[in-house]
This record gives C-alpha cells, sequence and structure tokens, in this order.
C-alpha cells in the first residue's frame, strides 16, 4: 500500500488571520490538522503548539514499543500540557485553544486516528463519503440524543461550541480509533472552515472530479470559499495507492 498527500490551507475571505495548522510528515508517516481559538494571536498560537508538539512527539517515539493507539494519547496529552504552560507564561493568551486531528501510518499496525474538538476525518471510498470522527460539540451531543435535526444543526446558534479541545485543565479523554482502508480510499482531514460551508456531497463532489491530490485539496478549498469563505480553511488529503 503506497500513500500520497497533499494539503492546503487558506484564511478564507472575512478573517485577515489564519489560525488555522497543518503538518504533513515527509516520511508520510502521519499528518495533523488543528484549528485555533482564542483571539488573534492565542489561536495561530495554540494551533501551531499543537501541531509542533504532536509532530515532536510522534517522530521521537515512531520506533518504541508503544502502539500506534498509545502514541497518539500521548503526543494529544502532551500538546494540551504545553498549551497550558504557555497559557501561564503569557496570560493575554489565557483563553486559547485548538482542535486537533491526527492520523498515523505505521507499517506493522492499521492506521490510527485520534481527534479532539471538531476538526474532522472522512474516508471516500467508491464515491462514498463516510464521517469517521465525531464532533465533540454541544450540537453533536444533541443530534445524537434526538434532541435537534442534523439539517437544525447547520444553522443552529451554538453550533460551534465545542465540548472539548487541546488547552483545557478539564480535558479528561481524547478519542482513538483505528481506520480501515483498502486500495483506492482517500482520507480527507478538515478544519470546520470546510464543512460549515459544504455539505458532504459537495465534498464527495470534489474528492471525485479531481484524481490529482493538490487539485482535489485546491477544489476544496475554492468551493468553501465560493460558499462564503467565512472561517479558515484547512484540508490534507491521504490517496492509498497500489505499490
Amino acid at each position: 500500500m503506497k500513500l500520497n498527500f497533499a494539503g492546503l490551507s487558506d484564511p478564507g475571505l472575512i478573517r485577515s488571520n489564519n489560525q488555522d495548522a497543518y503538518y504533513i510528515d515527509p516520511e508520510k508517516r502521519f499528518c495533523i490538522v488543528a484549528d485555533g481559538m482564542g483571539g488573534h494571536a492565542g489561536g495561530e498560537e495554540a494551533s501551531r503548539i499543537a501541531t509542533q508538539q504532536i509532530q515532536a512527539y510522534l517522530a521521537e517515539n515512531w520506533q518504541t514499543s508503544q502502539s500506534a493507539q498509545e502514541l497518539l494519547v500521548q503526543a494529544l496529552w502532551r500538546a494540551n500540557e504545553a498549551i497550558l504552560q504557555d497559557q501561564q507564561n503569557s496570560p493575554e493568551r489565557a483563553d486559547m485553544g485548538t482542535t486537533a486531528v491526527v492520523v498515523v501510518f505505521r507499517e506493522s499496525e492499521s492506521p490510527w486516528c485520534a481527534h479532539v474538538g471538531d476538526s474532522r476525518l472522512y474516508r471516500w471510498r467508491g464515491s462514498h463519503l463516510e464521517q469517521i470522527t465525531e464532533d465533540h460539540t454541544w450540537v453533536a451531543r444533541a443530534i445524537k440524543l434526538g434532541d435537534i435535526t442534523f439539517e437544525e444543526a447547520r444553522v443552529h446558534p451554538f453550533r460551534h461550541v465545542l465540548s472539548r479541545c487541546l488547552g483545557r485543565e478539564d480535558l479528561h479523554q481524547i478519542d482513538v480509533q483505528p481506520i480501515d482502508l483498502i486500495v483506492g480510499d482517500r482520507l480527507l482531514l478538515c478544519s470546520d472552515g470546510l464543512t460549515e460551508e459544504l455539505a458532504d456531497q459537495k465534498i464527495a463532489d470534489c474528492l471525485q472530479d479531481n484524481s490529482v491530490l493538490d487539485k482535489a485539496a485546491y477544489s476544496l478549498v475554492e468551493a468553501a470559499k465560493a460558499h462564503g469563505g467565512h472561517d479558515n480553511i484547512t484540508v490534507a488529503l491521504v490517496a492509498v495507492e497500489d505499490n
């Protein structure tokens, strides 16, 4: 199984700065998307710290006996602690935080994903797009409980309220899960600047219409901007190909 990667981040049409961050490992072992919050400087710093800390932990411990699951959990805990430390050192950023979604590819194991917040992982297979992660938001929980519909959630005033993010003392759980992949699949990691503007069918159309990964990434970002581009937009794509 051969992996190809592409990524793109754009501030969108409204915001002057970009509080998103992403990282694609040059050795094709993992990729990360983070979406920061907490004011101009805070959001940028939170997503930068998270991406840097996760990348560093995974690289440093890649060859250890830790499982992929353990690697991911520890990497995100390290990111959380680093953001908390920065909050203490810089009180003006005390309210900053960030989402994160991370996928790792270890030869001896299935691919694994970890996430905190509402940045998402999707799998595109045979023209069908499936959301793999579950948002840590008030509305996602309300949908699950049957209190509101999916359509209501898309325009709900509380749709951006996170129940979990990195940079919080009360973060008690990091969700991790294995990912089933076959040749021909694509994975999409993205910030909510994409999913806020585009319904799943439009995302699937962009992936269907662009066989070249870089073009698919560009198409997704441009489509989100064409639908308003109200937030920063970040995508990272992974294509699973034959060796």
